[in-house]
């Protein structure tokens, strides 16, 4: 299963920046019932489609590097998404979507990577 839990701005730059695969970013906090509500969602999508994307939790209150991670990527809300390929955003989801939704996002930006 391709989920990733980062605390530094290294390990972003490794699973996010650097990774040859669609990568979704999830920038969440423990107080946020929409977030919890969405975690299930994405071990189920980094199970099933392992072999293209990456799911990666950044929790915005965790460390000092994965909130100013948050500043750099203008998260203002969460549940926040952004979507990379080739270290590059290409989508960004804001607020909970269902997992159909999200899955079938992630297989058509994958096909086209």
């Amino acid at each position: 299963m391709a989920l990733y839990t980062i605390t530094t701005k290294q390990e972003f730059e490794e699973k996010v920046l650097k990774s040859p695969k669609v990568v979704l970013v999830d920038f969440w906090a423990e107080w946020c019932p929409p977030c919890r509500a969405m975690a299930p969602h994405l071990h189920e999508i980094a199970n099933e489609l392992d072999d293209i994307v990456d799911i990666v939790k950044v929790d915005i209150e965790d460390t000092q590097e994965n909130a100013e991670l948050a500043g750099r990527y203008e998260v203002r809300s969460i549940p926040n998404m952004p979507v990379f390929h080739g270290g590059k955003e290409v989508e960004r989801i804001i607020g909970m979507v269902p997992k159909v939704h999200l899955a079938d996002m992630l297989k058509q930006l994958a096909k086209g990577a």
